[in-house]
């Protein structure tokens, strides 16, 4: 089903009666009728998924051995799965279809969740849908799965960063790696972790989070509103991180006055003025220079990503046509294990095709 890219059973079921040669390939007895819709519906749901991951992980580790998948350089991000409900459809004028108490009748275990529509620069647009994601460590080499996760849409990404390392490095050893993620997973957890857990680097934009960047000398002293140089203050700890107190020049002074007459001046207090904070570099998070060239050609690899999500959305994980969790996650590890099964037949058959790419599988076999 997720070789010949269908999008549901009814499809496959059609595809099989008549291709009973293919049928009879995938073990089934065309002596007899084949499984309907519901017992393949049944099974979906039934199965238990960890059969489905030691699978793929037996698959992804018998790569490693063969040298075709490196652990140097990974790359994690998540692609959204749209639950079979009529409130995903963009032409169902259902009043409040997006309101979180309105759970989807169809699909009890799905979740509201938000995914970005457009990968413009300048053009910010988000869109809701009830569902589910797949967050997939991609190898940045060879372009394929080294593991994958399932939850509801509702879950942060980077919540699931350092469970999906931990899962991935119990089968696959990423030590020494390289993790490259988008601004979403910029977390100071997911930093330490990479570098004193797994010995590895960082290569993450910096989520600014609506902070302001204040005016600054060379020396590193902001300026104030008055076009001043603002004095050291003494430093302060707080939520882990240490900042350095920045004071207004005339604060100490008897006879000073604020050239803007800012009204913090003014505010009656015995200690007037302005006063700025700024984060001291001691952390590996703020001590990475993204401005350098290493730094921009390690993050253009995290297209990569993006490419095998495509791919993998082509073999009908858009949307789904079960209707649970268990479902979901079961298409979802069957599609990863159709498109790693491609990378293996490719290499064992020594043919000159890609090993990311289905149709050309298809056409030698």
């Amino acid at each position: 089903m997720k070789c010949e890219c269908f999008s549901c059973v009814t499809d496959l079921l059609d595809y099989l009666q008549n291709n009973l040669l293919i049928a009879h390939y995938c073990g089934f007895n065309i002596m007899k009728p084949l499984p309907s819709y519901w017992t393949l519906d049944r099974f979906i749901n039934s199965l238990d998924n960890d059969l489905l991951q030691n699978l793929m992980h037996s698959q992804v580790k018998k790569l490693y051995e063969l040298g075709v998948i490196d652990t140097s350089f990974i790359v994690l991000d998540s692609t959204p799965i749209m639950a079979n409900t009529s409130q995903n459809n963009p032409k169902s004028f259902k009043k409040d279809k997006f309101n979180p108490d309105n759970q989807p009748k169809s699909d009890k275990d799905c979740a509201l969740g938000v995914h970005t529509a457009s990968n413009q620069h300048n053009e910010k647009k988000c869109e809701f849908y009830w569902g589910y994601k797949n967050h997939v460590p991609v190898d940045c080499i060879t372009g394929l799965p080294i593991f994958e996760l399932t939850t509801t849409a509702n879950v942060s990404d980077s919540t699931v960063a350092l469970d999906i390392l931990s899962q991935t490095n119990s089968f696959l050893p990423v030590n020494e790696c390289t993790f490259i993620a988008d601004k979403a997973y910029d977390v100071k957890a997911i930093y330490n972790t990479v570098k004193d857990v797994y010995e590895g680097d960082c290569v993450i934009p910096l989520n600014k989070r609506n902070t302001k960047n204040p005016k600054k000398l060379s020396s590193g002293h902001p300026i104030c509103e008055a076009g001043l140089a603002m004095n050291k203050d003494g430093k302060c700890r707080s939520e882990g991180r240490i900042r350095q107190k920045y004071c207004c020049p005339f604060r100490n002074s008897k006879s000073g006055c604020c050239p803007c007459n800012h009204k913090n001046w003014n505010n009656g207090k015995k200690h007037r003025g302005c006063t700025k904070y700024i984060t001291v570099h001691d952390d590996y998070r703020l001590s990475i220079d993204r401005d350098c060239i290493s730094f921009k050609k390690i993050y253009s690899l995290r297209t990569e990503a993006e490419r095998y999500n495509a791919r993998f959305k082509q073999t009908g994980q858009e949307r789904l046509w079960g209707h649970s969790e268990n479902a979901a996650k079961n298409l979802n590890t069957i599609a990863h294990i159709a498109l790693l099964a491609v990378a293996y037949a490719a290499f064992i058959t020594k043919s000159n095709y890609s090993v990311r790419c289905l149709k050309s599988a298809k056409r030698i076999a």
